[in-house]
């Protein structure tokens, strides 16, 4: 009986999901790479990118708040701008990217999706749809984008393959912080392998085992290389350099997801659990950019989450979910040290509904005019990713 190829990568437990048509493999048509870092659990963005002159975000924070830049102060935030301030946490990584011009901030991003649900808000943002249509959940916006372009070669850096990515050929995926040594060792790979000889599935097959293996000697050379002389990394940290391995020469799409953003007690200001949570993601992104090397300058990393959080903390020294968010935008070759996109003071007049950020930029139209500029897309392949969408196309590349 032969099986289809959906039911070959489901009946192989112990494989990660590494088979896919083998047209994702070959040369891409262009040096561009591209990461996306989905924050879920809805960070508390006011305070990590912070609207350091605004006299409600203090008065509005009372326990939360983050002090003023003070070059004597290292609680302080660090000044991006007048306006604008940077979490003390990131003082070591992504600021001094962002003083190099490889960082930009889009604060007031996000979607028209209203639900204030992790998991509505999560769906629509990765299947990048119209919120008042029908939803198609075999339609990630990701999917959409690999099979925009000529030559990608994609992956998922989790356990199970997102929604983004759900759509159009088989995409791998492998959960990049749980790889251990393969369940399948060789011999039984080739028994597995020649079942599937004089089928139209052996050359998947045969390269499905065959990235397994690249991808798992050479996150395991470089976990040796790190621990020399070094405190051992964690989480994402230690994710975010894998990544960087894997994306230097074998892939050039990957999506990554981040949790523990979901701050409703005692989230801390300067210092404290989300000054922790953020700390460990600055120290993963930059990294990432160290691993992947000169190939930095040709990378684009966004990191995105499905709403901000309330702009009051609550009665529990924490925020509740809230609506606008801040994108962040790195990447060796883009023009950034600068808050991008449209812009309103932080006051309780520009509140939405007098708890939120309100939303000024779509992030599909963010998306939209970053894909046009990195892939060369025209219109028509720009409304293939995200249909009836105005691009927006903010200078960043």
């Amino acid at each position: 009986m032969r099986l289809s190829r959906r039911n070959f990568i489901a009946g192989l437990a112990t494989l990660p999901s590494l088979i896919a048509a083998g047209h994702l493999w070959a040369a891409p048509a262009t040096n561009a790479r591209l990461l996306v870092v989905f924050l879920r659990g809805a960070y508390d963005a006011t305070n990590i990118i912070i609207p350091v002159q605004s006299e409600f975000y203090h008065a509005s924070r009372p326990y939360l708040a983050i002090a003023r830049p003070d070059p004597a102060l290292a609680t302080s935030a660090l000044p991006l701008d007048a306006d604008w301030g940077l979490h003390p946490a990131l003082r070591e990584t992504i600021f001094p990217l962002f003083k190099k011009g490889q960082v930009a901030f889009v604060p007031f991003v996000g979607t028209d999706d209203l639900t204030r649900s992790h998991f509505e808000t999560q769906d629509t943002i990765e299947l990048g749809q119209d919120v008042k249509g029908s939803r198609d959940y075999r339609s990630g916006f990701m999917a959409r984008l690999v099979q925009t372009l000529t030559q990608p070669r994609p992956i998922a850096f989790t356990d199970q393959l997102p929604l983004t990515f759900q759509g159009g050929a088989a995409i791998p995926n492998i959960g990049i912080g749980n790889v251990g040594k393969p369940g399948v060792d060789a011999r039984q790979a080739s028994l597995i392998t020649s079942m599937y000889t004089g089928t139209s599935l052996v050359a998947s097959v045969r390269e499905g085992f065959q990235v397994r293996d690249d991808v798992y000697h050479a996150i395991t050379g470089h976990m040796l290389e790190a621990n020399r002389g070094a405190v051992s990394p964690k989480g994402f940290e230690l994710s975010a350099r894998r990544i960087g391995q894997l994306m230097k020469d074998q892939f050039n799409v990957g999506f990554v997801d981040v949790g523990g953003w979901d701050t409703h007690v005692n989230q801390g200001g300067a210092t404290g659990y989300l000054a922790d949570r953020i700390g460990e993601l600055g120290r993963g992104l930059a990294g990432f950019a160290e691993e992947i090397g000169p190939h930095w300058n040709d990378t684009l990393v966004v990191v995105i989450s499905e709403f901000g959080r309330t702009f009051r903390e609550n009665g529990n020294r924490g925020t509740d979910h809230g609506h606008g968010s801040v994108y962040w935008v790195l990447g060796g070759g883009i023009k950034g040290g600068r808050m991008v996109g449209e812009q309103v003071p932080v006051d309780q007049a520009h509140l939405f509904q007098n708890r939120d950020y309100p939303v000024l930029t779509d992030y599909r139209a963010l998306f939209a005019g970053l894909f046009q500029r990195m892939y060369g897309l025209d219109q028509a392949g720009v409304q293939r990713v995200f249909a009836s969408v105005q691009v927006k196309d903010l200078g960043l590349v």
